[in-house]
């Protein structure tokens, strides 16, 4: 059974959303030329948002975190984005050195130790790429949603992220059923896990696939509790309420 087939649902209210995530996109790329980039995990949400940034031509560089542990599933999408949108990603890895001192001192599965070892490979294969893919940058995109998890239960389509860089979430309030119908109706490229029930997918020792009625982030660091599943990409802060994209400068 394919994802689509379980997940994809025309909802009301769905073209409002489609288009409210567009003007997002246009106006983070207006107030930040040639410095705004979309932080891809190649999961479904954001080969939605690159969709929407290619089919409308919008001026904003697409990038993905190649930590040394995705599966090759994940991996397959960046030659089918360059074909089908034109489109190359730019892949940002964690540097070698500091991989391969920290798999001698803790083992290639060390991140199942503890939270405190977990947190430090994402640190090392996550945090400092994406520090230097966002150098230079004052703005960039995701692909989260409020849906997701407790944790993004608040998320606004406009904040700030801890460096005070624009952070824009245009599927902010997309529900699943969002996703995967725009992904059916444009026939959008996507992960085969997600066939395989993989909702959310991430580095492959890090993610399985979940059981039916299961939440969509069980399969994520599934050893840890709830408090303590996010790596440390996603600190947000609203920006406020008053402020819209297009007052962001660079």
């Amino acid at each position: 059974m394919s994802a689509i087939s379980l997940y994809a649902r025309a909802t009301a209210g769905h073209d409002e959303r489609v288009h409210h995530a567009l003007q997002v996109l246009r106006e983070g790329a207006l107030a930040h030329p040639g410095a705004i980039v979309q932080a891809t995990s190649l999961g479904a949400e954001d080969m939605v948002v690159t969709d929407l940034v290619a089919r409308h031509a919008l001026p904003i560089a697409v990038a993905t975190l190649d930590t040394g542990l995705l599966h090759a599933e994940t991996l397959a999408l960046l030659p089918e984005i360059r074909a089908r949108y034109g489109i190359e990603v730019e892949r940002w890895a964690p540097r070698s050195e500091s991989v391969v001192h920290f798999v001698r001192t803790h083992g290639e599965r060390a991140m199942y130790a503890s939270i405190e070892l977990r947190k430090a490979c994402c640190g090392l294969r996550k945090l400092e790429p994406l520090g230097r893919m966002l150098a230079g940058r004052s703005a960039w995109v995701t692909g989260l949603r409020r849906e997701q998890s407790e944790h993004r239960g608040t998320l606004e389509a406009r904040q700030r992220d801890d460096a005070g860089r624009a952070k824009l979430n245009p599927l902010a309030d997309w529900t699943q059923a969002d996703v995967w119908h725009y992904i059916e109706r444009h026939r959008v490229p996507y992960n085969a896990l997600h066939d395989r029930f993989f909702p959310s997918i991430g580095c492959e020792p890090c993610t399985r696939a979940v059981a039916v009625g299961e939440d969509i982030r069980a399969g994520r660091w599934w050893w840890e509790n709830e408090a303590t599943k996010e790596c440390g990409l996603h600190v947000e802060r609203p920006l406020a309420s008053s402020i819209t994209a297009t007052s962001l400068t660079p």
